[in-house]
């Protein structure tokens, strides 16, 4: 911990550029720089003068495995460049003060009084709240501290704004009370348990295990207690093509239901074989019963168990194309998985607002942009938010130009993936906190 003045020099002079060198590319190193300059001015502005530290929490994109991890699934996923920075002081009161920049207010949590709150649900001190609770019944240390957040991460974005605020709140309070001891994947399960429990989404594991253990990853969800993990090398830029994240300018606020019906349908499927979960039960048992599954849970459980086991054995395949080097076939599984997602899955659009088909008009807009060059899906949750695009160097500006016309200026972002997870910003190259 050193103080805020401290923390400007050492930022000015460089001093921080070995850690952001991995945190971001090469060319974002002067605005990062400047990004934490204006946090520490922030920070000093709400709370004072004084020492702090800093953290950083990444983003996530997935590469495939679209709605497959809360029942069991395969997924493969990466943190990218985009982050939650915060910088935090450790405070002798328990409670945790967090303001966000461009929030009013700010999130108040007494760390005496740990239990769920009805009217915090869906709100971020319920995450704060119930990661805090969670690590106590654990047996770490949970203390009070005040921060500062401001996020590249936009809300509704696809690339799990969410997931990457309850990295964050983890990296700080291992970073603060347990000298960096929470492993990546226990952070991501108190996570998980935050926002299932206290913030009231059902969601799966594996936005928070992109977001938390940092690089390209293939996860294994079949014992979703203890997920094998496995690295991916993979540069993008090596095969020529950039990944990039298309804001469709839709939400995923009130949504929720839409995202339960997904898990709560595949699951209804599997209790017609008297399975917890579908990757208990088979694709030549999901056909085989088609008549009383469509009868009992109806056409779309049937469709979305389809899907499930499909996009399970695209997920092999990307794994298998990417180890191998063989991106032309990444992609067909790319175009593939996007199909199902549309068409099966039926995540792209809400059936609540038909009108509102912003991920429909982006994937048929990138279609007509790159021809037969690229690959494109749904992205993420669905329903709302961005699409992902593989595009090729040659295109990228061109691609840029025409998905912007479309979908409004900004809306495209080229990506790059990330090393690492959540991580105190120190100077030299940082490790999990």
């Amino acid at each position: 911990m050193a103080s805020l003045e401290e923390y400007r020099q050492k930022l000015e002079q460089g001093g921080f550029d070995e850690c952001l060198g991995t945190l971001y590319p090469p060319q974002k190193l002067n605005e990062q720089r400047s990004r934490y300059l204006s946090l520490l001015d922030s920070f000093e502005a709400r709370f004072g003068n004084g020492e702090v530290r800093l953290f950083s929490a990444p983003g996530r994109t997935e590469l495939g495995g679209n709605h497959t991890d809360h029942n069991h699934g395969l997924c493969l996923a990466a943190s990218v460049d985009l982050d939650l920075i915060a910088a935090v002081r450790p405070t002798k009161e328990p409670v945790i003060r967090i303001q966000s920049e461009g929030f009013e207010g700010t999130d108040v949590v007494d760390l005496t009084d740990l239990t769920p709150r009805e009217e915090e649900r869906e709100r971020s001190c319920a995450l704060i709240r119930g990661i805090a609770a969670r690590m106590a019944a654990l047996g770490y240390q949970v203390g009070g501290f005040d921060g500062y957040i401001t996020s590249q991460v936009p809300q509704g974005s696809g690339l799990s704004s969410s997931a990457a605020f309850e990295i964050l709140i983890v990296a700080v309070l291992s970073g603060l009370y347990n000298k960096g001891g929470v492993d990546p994947v226990t952070a991501a399960k108190l996570s998980q348990f935050a926002e299932n429990a206290y913030f009231g989404k059902p969601c799966g594991l594996m936005d928070q295990m992109a977001c938390s253990v940092g690089g390209c990853i293939s996860l294994d969800f079949e014992n979703p207690g203890d997920p094998r993990v496995e690295r991916i090398p993979i540069r993008f830029a090596s095969f020529g093509y950039a990944l990039c994240i298309v804001a469709t300018g839709g939400s995923h606020a009130d949504l929720t239901e839409e995202y339960a019906a997904v898990p709560a349908e595949m699951k209804a499927v599997a209790e017609l074989f008297g399975k917890e979960a579908l990757r208990e039960a088979s694709l030549s048992d999901v056909m085989a019963q088609a008549k009383e599954i469509r009868r009992v849970c109806g056409d779309r459980a049937w469709l979305r168990a389809v899907h499930f086991f499909t996009e399970n054995e695209r997920v092999k395949g990307e794994v298998a194309a990417l180890k191998q080097g063989d991106f032309e076939e990444y992609k067909k599984l790319v175009l593939a998985s996007g199909r199902s997602s549309f068409q099966w899955l039926q995540n792209a659009y809400s059936c609540a607002s038909p009108k509102e088909q912003g991920i429909v008009v982006a994937l048929a807009a990138t279609a007509l942009l790159l021809g037969n060059e690229g690959a494109y899906r749904v992205h993420g949750g669905g329903f709302a938010g961005t699409i992902q695009a593989l595009v090729p160097f040659a295109q990228l500006d061109a691609y840029q130009t025409g998905i912007e016309a479309v979908m409004g200026k900004g809306a495209c972002h080229p990506l790059r993936i990330r090393p690492v997870g959540g991580v105190e910003v120190l100077c030299k190259t940082p490790e999990f906190h």
